[in-house]
């Protein structure tokens, strides 16, 4: 048996030639091989050398046999690192395409989501909407701009009763009462409250006679509640008799009850008011505190449900609907001494903490509390707002910040406008001017609606005469009133030497009357204090010699 060769590194011998230098032409046509002069041995240890052999073998012949070694070269340095480098970036690269891959699902998934979620509020809302707003439901597509009065502002009233509180006494009187005004254009709003107290006629025969609060006459207008048209008549007939005694064109009504302030507020996520007690506290206890225990009945007494210390507190629904009822008629109480003009104050911080918190990214972003807010409305509340007119409200709500929110009151110590009074052994409120008299009041919110600057800033200005020309300084007066200035007062200056014209400010602020008295006389106004004694609250004093011609 023939003896099996080995290989040295893959190197397979070849079979030894007869004679060395000869050749001879292999099995193809052109191909030939050396033929070797001697046999290589065919068993070498492994750790022996191979010896020279006897006959001599050129170093040519080597070379070539070598050639036919079957095994890899080494790669130089450069060509490795080549090729890992493109390895590398093979690798990088199939690696950015599973990621984009994946980010691509990720994204497909989160509008298959955002869809779904954007379709569920949807129908949530068409199906709430149809029970509030007036009109096709798809309308909401449209941005129909809101009805204006004569100063280009958006009149709401708003009705709060609570017929949805079982066991409350007189359910359907609207014991919150409350009106706002928006300017759509500007993106600023005021609001101020009706006192529920107020005593009106009501110019029809109602449950207490022709005359009392003026928080009856809704439910005067009829008692169904029941029939959406019956409600409708009762919005539209109560703003018509709201608007006459404010001096307003108020376009739109809104009906809520007391659910609404307590579920709006719970689905947000609560809100957090700032309370500011007024009047005297017993001893201990820290100024601007507030305490009603009307309430507490409702766990025996053995808790307080309203009772605060002044400053910012978090309220969940039910706190602040029992913060929007206080008025401290129950014994022991403190800090509310307004009695329902401190409840009225207390409503629209609750009003504007609301609005602010469900403007907010938090409850926008949250599922949950945005289809609660929706279901609350859609079950609480009614109005005349038409379906197209939704999305300039949501948009003017959204541009119009809390600092553009001015709050009215008309019972200040700076400005009463209202007082409280008795009217047949009852607690009622009247107007300062007088009973049914409301000129003073319509115009106050006449000055803070009106769209001129000048008239809203309101500031007062006295006219002096300081010739002998009887009459001048009473005629500038009129004059200047009737360009929107505030008069206080019209008098005789002392005795002095004046210029035509003088101009003092007193105090700081009021910039647009200032500059408007700048532009009407052609002179500076002097900040110096002016020659006559101020008692009148005035904030600019004119004195004039003769007559002149404004600029």
């Amino acid at each position: 048996m023939r003896k099996q060769q080995h290989s040295i590194d893959g190197f397979v011998p070849r079979r030894a030639s007869s004679q060395a230098g000869d050749r001879h032409i292999g099995g193809g046509a052109g191909e030939f091989q050396p033929r070797r002069s001697m046999e290589i041995s065919s068993t070498i240890s492994a750790d022996a050398t191979m010896a020279r052999p006897a006959l001599g073998i050129t170093r040519h012949e080597i070379d070539e046999s070598l050639r036919g070694i079957d095994m890899e070269s080494p790669e130089p340095a450069h060509t490795k690192r080549s090729r890992r480098a493109r390895a590398r970036a093979r690798d990088k690269s199939l690696t950015k395409g599973r990621k984009r891959h994946i980010v691509r699902w990720v994204v497909i998934a989160l509008l298959v989501l955002g869809l779904g979620y954007l379709s569920f509020v949807a129908i949530k809302f068409i199906s709430a909407g149809g029970n509030i707003f007036k009109g096709n439901i798809l309308d909401i597509l449209q941005t129909q701009p809101l009805k204006q009065d004569a100063n280009g502002r958006s009149n709401f009233l708003i009705l709060g009763t609570s017929e949805d509180d079982p066991g409350h006494p007189g359910a359907y009187l609207t014991d919150s009462m409350m009106i706002v005004s928006v300017d759509q254009t500007n993106h600023n709003a005021y609001m101020f409250s009706v006192p529920r107290d107020l005593y009106v006629d009501y110019g029809m025969a109602c449950n207490s006679g022709y005359q009392g609060k003026i928080n009856e006459y809704f439910n005067c207008v009829n008692d169904n509640y029941n029939s959406d048209s019956a409600e409708q008549e009762r919005l539209a007939q109560t703003r018509k008799f709201v608007g006459n005694i404010f001096g307003m064109d108020i376009q739109y009504g809104v009906h809520v009850n007391y659910t609404v302030v307590k579920e709006a507020v719970d689905a947000v996520g609560g809100v957090d008011v700032n309370i500011q007690g007024d009047g005297p506290v017993p001893y201990g206890v820290k100024p601007g505190s507030i305490l009603d225990r009307n309430f507490d009945w409702r766990c025996n007494y053995t808790c307080y449900l309203v009772k605060y210390s002044p400053g910012v507190h978090h309220l969940d629904g039910e706190h602040a609907l029992f913060l929007a009822q206080a008025r401290g008629d129950t014994a022991p109480t403190y800090g509310l001494a307004n009695s329902n003009f401190d409840r009225e104050a207390n409503q629209r911080k609750i009003i504007l903490a609301l609005k602010d918190k469900a403007a907010s990214t938090g409850v926008l972003a949250n599922p949950a509390k945005v289809t609660n807010l929706i279901d609350t409305l859609g079950k609480n509340l009614r109005t005349n707002i038409q379906t197209n007119e939704i999305r300039t409200i949501m948009n003017v709500a959204s541009a119009t910040k809390s600092s553009d929110i001015t709050s009215l009151s008309l019972y200040d110590s700076d400005n009463m406008l209202v007082k409280s009074d008795s009217v047949d052994g009852a607690s009622v409120v009247v107007p300062v001017a007088g009973t049914y008299d409301y000129s003073d009041i319509q115009a106050f919110i006449a000055q803070k609606l009106s769209k001129d600057p000048l008239v809203r800033e309101g500031a007062k200005v006295s006219v002096y005469n300081s010739s002998s020309i009887a009459g001048l300084a009473q005629d500038e007066a009129d004059s200047l009133e009737h360009d929107g200035f505030n008069i206080a007062t019209v008098g005789t200056a002392p005795e002095g030497s004046y210029h035509s014209v003088e101009l003092y400010q007193v105090g700081k602020g009021m910039p647009v009357t200032k500059a408007k008295l700048e532009q009407l006389y052609g002179i500076k106004v002097q900040t110096t204090p002016p020659p006559v004694s101020v008692t009148d609250g005035a904030d600019f004093v004119v004195i004039i010699s003769k007559a002149v011609v404004s600029q």
